[in-house]
C-alpha cells in the first residue's frame, strides 16, 4: 500500500509552516480538495490531534483521519528542515510528516495497513536525518521506497 500511495506530486520537500495548524493545512493543500472539503478534513485532523498528538517522536509525525470527503486513501509526505512544534511525544520538533486520509468505509483496511507500513519505515529511519538533505521530491520518494522495500 505504502509504495502505491507514495507519489512525487504528493511530497513537500521544504515545508513553510511554522506551527501545527499551518503544517496540517500545508500538507492538505497538496490534495487539491475543494475549500469546504479541505476545511472539513482539517477539522477532523484537529479533532484527532486533540485526542493525542500524532507526533510520534524523533522528529516524525503521522497525522491521520478518516473523512467522507475522500473516496480513496491518500498519503502526503512533507519535510520541514527547520522543524515544527507538533507537541510530539518526546517534545522535539517534527521534521518529517506522513499525512494519511481515508474514507470511513475502507474496504481492505488499506488505511490501517498503510499506517502500519509507515510505522515500519519510520522505525528504520529515525536514527538518520538524511531526509533533510534531499532537494527534490524524487530523491525523498526513492529513499523512502528503498527503506520500505528493505523490509
Amino acid at each position: 500500500m505504502f509504495a502505491q500511495l507514495l507519489r512525487e506530486d504528493r511530497v513537500i520537500i521544504d515545508m513553510k509552516a511554522k506551527d501545527k495548524d499551518s503544517a496540517l493545512q500545508e500538507l492538505l493543500s497538496v490534495l487539491n480538495l475543494k475549500p469546504e472539503q479541505e476545511k472539513l478534513v482539517l477539522e477532523q485532523l484537529k479533532k484527532r490531534e486533540a485526542i493525542g498528538s500524532t507526533g510520534v517522536g524523533k522528529g516524525v509525525a503521522i497525522p491521520h483521519a478518516r473523512s467522507v470527503v475522500v473516496d480513496d486513501v491518500h498519503l502526503v509526505v512533507g519535510v520541514s528542515k527547520e522543524g515544527i512544534d507538533f507537541q510530539a511525544l518526546d517534545g522535539k520538533p517534527v521534521h518529517l510528516f506522513f499525512l494519511l486520509i481515508a474514507p470511513p468505509q475502507d474496504l481492505g483496511a488499506r488505511y490501517l495497513i498503510t499506517l502500519g507500513e509507515i510505522a515500519n519505515v519510520v522505525r528504520k529511519i529515525v536514527s538518520s536525518k538524511e531526509y533533510l538533505n534531499f532537494e527534490t521530491p524524487k530523491e525523498l520518494v526513492d529513499y523512502l521506497l528503498k527503506i520500505y522495500r528493505e523490509g
